[in-house]
């Protein structure tokens, strides 16, 4: 493969950012792409050169592939990088990438396939010996069929959509008088998210751990891992705080479990960066989840700990090159942990917010990373996702790393804005985090809004006018409230998407 020279980014933000900034390490231009509501972007002034190409809504932008691809052919680039997100396990998109006569940074089209269905990755990785999750193997859609195997498995069980992620068309099965409402809620879900109704039956973990290995394979069938995440502090199934190494597991377990993902990412003779996924039980099982095909936003961590730039990797393996590292050169050096800035109200259920950062001053300091693509004055977009930036902390060992992380967190000055920050510094210092008993479950268990103290003066008297006003409205259209709690303060955020369409 040819030497790369230009590389367009298709994404927007800190990760757009973040490549770019490797790549000019790496003396390769850049070109980024924007929609009308990033215009003011960090990232669109960063790159070597930028186009418009066209409204804010994804579609109409960062999802359009003609429009990436002319722009490609228009200013000379060799190859392209996806990012996370929108088009970055879009096999597809790769597909394209590759018959337009360009590089896609990424592994090829047909793995992007086989791991973006959970059940084709579970048919591939069956050939190794990996452990998976009893349940079944293929697509069901039998009703009396799937009683008798979750009776087999025992409940509760998990129904789970074969194509993508984030939580969507997952549900819970307690008993067998749940299952048929549920299946019909997961398969709905399923299909209107992804356009794939497909669900299937596996054992549900009751207090899992999710830890996650980051591999990298050149075209020369060299695979190694660079050792796990633990990611299991998540609201809505979504990660919210990461960090490297785990505090879970031993290094036996750690060594099989990179075997595994090794083994994972050769089933589908797999290149460039990926991750494979895995839950853990109390008793220290781990079983294969699914894998991810792209960067992964927690990358921060792995780099931290190892000293490798995962970006740098993924743009020589593009090229061609072997990797420049085998597995024994590697080690564990330190700890990190990394938190998501959203712009979410944690106490009012992690509901998005919106608004303009009318303050906004990053933490500095030794063992201290921001990755973002904000800065103050800019407005939160409502066609997104909500996360402001990420913010990572490096220290000799975890207790250090996390002192890091409290003292940054309290330098973070966002204002105009809810955001994730208040909820993440209750993580840091709560106890079942602190001894490493949490899991994925910390949010239900240990969390309440009561907890965080978020609201300034003016929030709180501009709420109670705004009851009051309810309380007291005597206009023809107004209706009496009784003895009614108000429990979920309206979000700006859904509301002014669900106007902006």
């Amino acid at each position: 493969m040819p030497q790369i020279r230009k590389i367009l980014v298709a994404n927007r933000g800190e990760i757009a950012l973040r490549i770019m900034r490797t790549a000019r390490e790496m003396g390769i231009a850049t070109v980024a792409v924007f929609s009308e509501a990033d215009r003011r972007s960090p990232h669109v002034r960063y790159a070597d050169e930028a186009v418009c190409i066209g409204a804010a809504a994804s579609a109409e932008s960062y999802l359009n592939i003609e429009k990436i691809l002319k722009v490609c052919e228009d200013l000379g680039v060799d190859a392209i990088h996806p990012g996370y997100g929108f088009l970055s396990e879009n096999a597809g998109f790769a597909k394209s990438v590759r018959e337009a006569g360009l590089i896609f940074i990424g592994p090829s089209p047909e793995s992007i396939e086989v791991m973006g269905s959970k059940l084709a990755a579970k048919h591939a990785a069956s050939k190794y010996n990996i452990p998976m999750v009893p349940g079944t193997p293929d697509a069901i859609d039998d009703r009396d069929e799937a009683k008798r195997i979750a009776n087999g498995i025992g409940y509760p069980i998990l129904i789970k959509a074969s194509a993508g992620g984030g939580g969507k068309g997952m549900r819970v099965v307690e008993n067998e008088a749940e299952l048929d409402e549920q299946m019909d809620r997961a398969v709905s879900e399923a299909q209107a998210a992804f356009g794939d109704g497909s669900v299937f039956i596996e054992k549900y973990i009751t207090s899992p751990k999710h830890i996650e290995i980051q591999v990298l394979g050149d075209h020369h069938g060299n695979i190694i891992h660079l050792f796990e995440r633990e990611c299991s502090i998540q609201r809505r199934h979504q990660k919210v705080v990461e960090e490297a190494p785990s505090i879970s597991i031993t290094n036996e377990i750690r060594e099989e479990m990179g075997r595994c993902a090794v083994d994972v990412a050769r089933s589908c003779n797999y290149y460039g960066a990926g991750t494979v996924e895995f839950i853990m039980d109390e008793s220290r099982n781990f079983y294969f989840l699914e894998m991810n095909t792209r960067l992964q936003v927690e990358h921060p961590v792995t780099e931290m700990i190892t000293g490798v730039d995962l970006v740098k990797e993924m743009i020589a393996i593009a090229e061609g090159q072997p990797l420049g590292i085998a597995q024994e050169d590697l080690q564990i050096r330190g700890h990190a942990i990394e938190v998501r800035v959203y712009a979410e109200d944690a106490a009012n259920h992690f509901l998005p917010d919106i608004g303009t950062l009318s303050t906004y001053v990053k933490p500095d300091g030794n063992g201290v990373r921001v990755d973002d693509g904000f800065e103050q004055g800019m407005e939160i977009p409502i066609y997104y996702d909500p996360m402001i930036a990420k913010l990572i902390t490096y220290g000799e060992d975890r207790e250090m790393a996390t002192r890091k992380m409290v003292r940054a967190i309290d330098e973070y000055q966002i204002t105009g804005v809810q955001t994730t920050l208040p909820f993440c510094r209750f993580v840091m210092q709560h106890e079942a985090f602190v001894n490493g008993s949490f899991d994925t479950n910390f949010v239900a268990r240990h969390f309440h809004p009561d907890v965080l103290s978020t609201k300034t003066d003016e929030q709180s008297e501009g709420l109670a006018a705004l009851i009051s006003a309810l309380l007291t409205d005597t206009s023809p259209e107004a209706k009496p409230v009784q003895n009614e709690e108000v429990t979920v303060q309206a979000s700006k955020w859904k509301a002014r998407r669900f106007a902006a369409h």
